[in-house]
């Protein structure tokens, strides 16, 4: 049972301090009243664990998709707010967001609203959450909007794998075949390199070119590393910038094939979430303001923080967007909903329209570059079996003569 410390001034007027315990802030009042205390003062007190975490994990969207699906179904059910953190704070898999649940339950507890209770913890509940949160409790449709944010995580979470797996499926068939080719250049053509010097014959151009290329590499590879590494953190400094990192949001958009995928896939983020907090109750100044944290890539950020600015200034929402940069598609729906009163309804028919798209675009992508990635280093393998066994062939010629 949780405790409470209090300050309040007894019948005879003395100011006393002591703890107390009940279920909920409310009891405790309710309690020390009877007990003739005027002035009340609660605090909860917080029982301390010790633990020893060093990498805790981070709270992704499949979790927050947990979470609020098992907060409405218990709300939903007739369960208190503060019963069902309590039971999902130990039912939770990822330890973050459970030790989270634990704290903002207490905050509950001690008489504070759950939004209020889950901002205090930023890197574990998003903007977005708390103030869809914020909303229902403020209208008393929690758990509808509970059930509305659950579907959000859950559609975020599949569209960023899609772009996730976009991007790193040919990078990562690439890292591999070039580390293969660098062993073969390392470990095995110095082994034909040593056959060949004890021959003393001239070496074909291909094989002398390829044994060059690996001598280089084995001289050097100290600092062929270092440059590696040396890059990978100059990148890393880049993007951390903030003009590092619209840079390459930039190039990111510009690339062919990915790019359209990033951009959709973005827009897609951007249109889910700006309907879910629409509808949720969060006004459209907000919920734009919201809406450009999730988008993912910087460009599209400025682009929303923009229009935001011009709807804070009377004009309207589709007029605001840059065709420059959102596509007309999405501004006509955007026009079609502000017209009608049903613009979260557009915006999500326009998410899953994106959605699809880059489905598409993820499946020609993989089969297209597929074969393409397998003809390119079956190419680059033929070449260095050749240039290896061009001396030997070479010499089966000499002998047959």
């Amino acid at each position: 049972m949780p405790k409470f410390k209090y300050v309040a001034r007894d019948k005879y007027g003395v100011v006393r301090e002591d703890v107390i315990y009940a279920p909920d802030a409310g009891a405790a009042q309710v309690e020390l009243e009877k007990r003739g205390f005027e002035e009340i003062k609660l605090q909860i007190i917080e029982a301390k664990k010790f633990s020893i975490n060093l990498f805790k994990p981070k709270v992704k969207e499949k979790d927050l998709a947990i979470f609020t699906r098992q907060l409405g179904a218990l709300i939903n059910a007739g369960v208190g707010i503060a019963e069902a953190l309590e039971i999902l704070s130990e039912q939770m898999p990822n330890k973050t967001l459970a030790e989270a649940l634990k704290k903002v339950k207490d905050d509950v507890v001690a008489g504070m609203s759950l939004s209020k209770a889950m901002a205090k913890h930023k890197n574990v509940f998003p903007d977005f959450l708390v103030n869809l949160i914020e909303a229902a409790e403020e209208s008393g449709n929690l758990d509808v909007i509970l059930q509305r944010a659950t579907q959000y995580y859950e559609k975020i979470a599949a569209i960023k794998r899609k772009i996730v797996s976009a991007a790193w499926y040919p990078a990562m068939v690439v890292i591999i075949a070039t580390v293969i080719v660098l062993g073969i250049l390392t470990f095995i053509v110095p082994t034909f390199a040593e056959i060949y010097q004890s021959m003393g014959s001239e070496l074909p151009f291909v094989t002398q070119l390829l044994i060059d290329i690996s001598n280089f590499l084995k001289s050097n590879i100290l600092i062929i590393i270092g440059v590696v590494i040396g890059l990978v953190i100059l990148n890393k400094y880049i993007y951390s910038t903030p003009k590092g990192k619209e840079f390459y949001h930039r190039l990111f958009l510009k690339l062919p094939i990915l790019g359209d995928i990033f951009l959709k896939g973005a827009i897609a983020k951007f249109s889910r979430t700006l309907a879910t907090l629409i509808a949720g109750g969060v006004p459209i100044i907000r919920a734009l303001e919201i809406s450009s944290s999730v988008a993912g890539n910087v460009v599209i950020e400025k682009a929303i923080l923009k229009a935001k600015d011009s709807v804070e200034k009377g004009q309207e929402i589709y007029k605001s967007l840059d065709p420059k940069i959102f596509p007309p598609i999405l501004i006509a729906m955007v026009r079609v909903g502000e017209d009608t009163g049903r613009l979260d309804e557009m915006l999500d028919t326009v998410a899953d329209f994106f959605e699809d798209e880059v489905d598409r675009a993820v499946e020609a992508l993989i089969s297209t570059i597929e074969p393409l990635l397998i003809v390119f280093i079956g190419a680059i393998v033929g070449f260095i079996l050749v240039a290896l066994y061009l001396p030997i062939f070479k010499m089966g010629e000499l002998i047959q003569q």
